[in-house]
């Protein structure tokens, strides 16, 4: 009796350790962040930041490790309570870093052998946001804020607690944050003896009243030095007010250390120009849109000899290029695209012209370093997080370097995503990325939610998010239907420009034919069908509510544009809304498409309870939109609620309030989707 006791202890244990968990929101805040994946000079290192959360506290931290290539051996270089940001390698092979550890943000330097520490800098009272480091170790730029405008208690010194601001031009907020009254300028300081900051250092931009980054999300990528080190390239807007707000282009400058003196590189060029790099050899490419105020137009390669002759690379493919390397012996040049619901690395033979892309897996690459031999890249799918991996140019054949949240998943039950081609409504293709719940079963029926992209021009690539994560939402026992409608890359430029001053249409018509194509499937429980989507997804959401002729069940809109108009009015980058509208919308020539195209417009038509969920800090999409939405529906007596986060942007980015909107979002979904 004790020995079969014995037994069952030992199988109840055996059950109970390989119990599967299905994924939840609290599992995705446990999850390890995998970013960057850097190979060192020496080709021997693969560095890489890990990013954690602390759920409980409210908080992140950020930590350095290596993959050491000829081992395999994952070592962690730092482990402190003071995230590390910007790692790069120095060409000694150390690691520098930012790090508010001692006395403020500060430059630090690690060795991955040894992993000994130096604080290499003494910025005390400055506010460094990143740096480069030139390839001889002799100069350093840091981006720095500098007040350049006066704030309300220079204006009135006797008025030290007012708060109030006082404004004559546009830009004064941006994406989530008031003009600081600061502007990120780039400052040159001497490295002594390759290692020690000095004190002092010369402003590159000094007088000017610009950043010399594109704010707001660009930095140290769009920061390059010559192979000599004797000058650098930085991209900036030099634009302000008005003129910034309704402008995307940005120009390549080029300093010389040795003169003062700085050129621009890209005069004629009417769009974004960034992410400059050398090759070895010595000569330039950038990536460069062609046309000023479309900020999702085509990207593309453009190639600067010695000679100073320019030559556009991509021209003649039809894909948009996110990032790019070249390879150390200057004759290829390897890139990012997105393609068919996916983004896969391709490779330019720079004097044959030709092109072929490297990969087809069902994934996204996310990063990307090249070796003599090797690319190193970040991989992620929607059911796997970001890892890193070792590409053999030659096959495409991927090896698994990373593995950072084995321990987690390897208890999880995760769902399955398929591709599905259906034909839209004027008789295109479109791809459908089908996400089931774990252990789909056929023979049962399921709710459903269409998920509406955001953008309007961005993939619905195979991408893992920590707030909109599709194998989340699979995971609470809802087939996901993602349709790649008109308006998004990866299906030739013709497909993702067509949206422009259409907004309503036929990409709306893309999502009545994606959803009817599921709702008809034997698994599908037409009677449970929702719709839900962020941003411009929002917008959809709001525009379906007075089109979809009683499809769905229940909405759930985040940061949506609801009344075209008065957004117009509250928005700060205006070359979005002059590029997708057409302009102003007391414009007679642009009235009919405000008309058509607002789902405030529509409102006469709901009749579906609605989920409305917006950010105070959001200026992109101002809150008053979906403050609007919300009214509307109260007013109309239809079942709606409105979560607010004021202290979030167009994201939602804390811990704490991630999982409140997760808990929120499937409750509502929940209630309105039961059988």
């Amino acid at each position: 009796m004790r020995i079969i006791s014995s037994i069952l202890l030992v199988i109840f244990s055996i059950t109970f350790g390989y119990t599967q968990e299905l994924l939840t929101p609290e599992i995705l805040w446990k999850l390890n962040r995998v970013s960057g994946g850097t190979l060192s000079p020496n080709g021997e290192y693969l560095m890489f930041n890990l990013r954690s959360f602390n759920l409980a506290e409210n908080t992140g931290n950020t930590d350095l490790y290596v993959v050491e290539l000829k081992s395999g051996q994952v070592i962690q270089l730092t482990s402190t309570p003071f995230s590390e940001m910007e790692a790069q390698w120095s060409t000694d092979g150390n690691v520098w870093f930012l790090s508010t550890e001692k006395d403020g943000m500060n430059l630090w330097k690690i060795n991955p052998q040894t992993k000994e520490k130096v604080q290499c800098s003494t910025f005390k009272d400055r506010e460094i946001e990143g740096f480069k480091l030139s390839p001889a170790g002799d100069n350093v730029v840091c981006i720095e804020a500098v007040k350049l405008k006066k704030d309300i208690h220079d204006i009135h010194p006797d008025m030290p607690k007012a708060t109030a601001r006082i404004e004559d031009d546009l830009m004064y907020r941006h994406w989530d944050h008031y003009d600081d009254y600061h502007r990120r300028h780039l400052m040159l300081y001497a490295l002594i003896n390759g290692q020690s900051v000095a004190k002092e250092g010369k402003d590159v931009l000094e007088g000017e009243p610009f950043d010399g980054i594109l704010p707001p999300h660009g930095g140290t990528e769009n920061i390059t030095f010559s192979n000599d080190g004797n000058q650098f390239i930085y991209a900036s807007k030099k634009l302000a007010g008005k003129a910034f707000a309704q402008s995307t282009n940005s120009e390549l400058y080029q300093y010389s250390i040795v003169s003062g003196e700085t050129l621009n590189l890209t005069n004629g060029y009417l769009g974004y120009d960034t992410y400059p790099r050398y090759s070895t050899t010595g000569d330039l490419a950038w990536l460069s849109m062609a046309r000023d105020g479309f900020e999702s137009d085509k990207n593309d390669i453009i190639l600067r000899d010695a000679k100073g002759n320019d030559r556009n690379l991509t021209k003649n493919i039809d894909l948009s290029v996110t990032d790019f390397e070249w390879h150390p012996n200057g004759k290829f040049i390897y890139f990012l695209a997105a393609i068919n619901g996916t983004v896969q690395l391709f490779e330019l033979d720079i004097l044959k012209k030709t092109h072929r892309q490297l990969t087809s897996t069902q994934t996204d690459f996310v990063s990307l370093s090249v070796g003599k031999n090797n690319l190193y890249a970040g991989r992620q799918s929607m059911v796997d997080p970001v890892d890193l991996f070792a590409v053999e140019p030659k096959t495409g054949i991927a090896k698994q370097l990373t593995n950072v949240n084995k321990d987690i998943l390897a208890n999880m039950k995760l769902p399955k995503v398929e591709p599905k081609w259906v034909t839209t409504s004027d008789a295109k293709k479109m791809l459908v990325w089908m996400v089931y719940p774990p252990d789909f079963n056929p023979s049962k029926k399921y709710p459903a939610l269409l998920y509406c992209q955001g953008g309007p021009q961005s993939p619905v690539s195979q991408f893992f998010s920590y707030r909109w994560n599709l194998a989340l939402m699979a995971s609470n026992g809802y087939v996901v239907v993602a349709p790649n409608r008109r308006g998004l890359p990866g299906f030739g430029q013709e497909w993702n420009d067509v949206i422009s001053k259409d907004w309503g249409g036929q990409a709306m018509s893309d999502y009545l034919t994606a959803i009817d194509s599921a709702a008809a499937l034997p698994f599908i429980d037409k009677n449970r069908l929702g719709a839900v989507g962020a941003s411009y997804g929002g917008y959809s959401v709001y525009m379906l509510a007075g089109i979809h002729q009683n499809r769905f069940k229940t909405f759930v809109s985040h940061c949506g544009l609801f009344n075209l108009e008065s957004w117009y009015g509250t928005t700060e980058e205006l070359f979005f809304a002059n590029w997708d509208h057409g302009g102003p919308y007391w414009l007679s020539e642009n009235k009919e498409n405000y008309t058509k195209n607002s789902p405030h417009n529509y409102v006469n038509n709901w009749n579906t309870p609605i989920l409305v969920i917006h950010g105070g800090l959001d200026f992109r999409v101002p809150e008053s939109e979906g403050m609007q939405a919300f009214q509307a529906a109260q007013l109309k007596g239809l079942k709606s609620k409105y979560l607010n986060f004021p202290t979030e942007g167009h994201w939602v980015t804390r811990p704490q309030n991630s999982i409140v909107w997760q808990r929120e979002f499937f409750k509502w979904l929940s209630e309105d989707l039961k059988p």
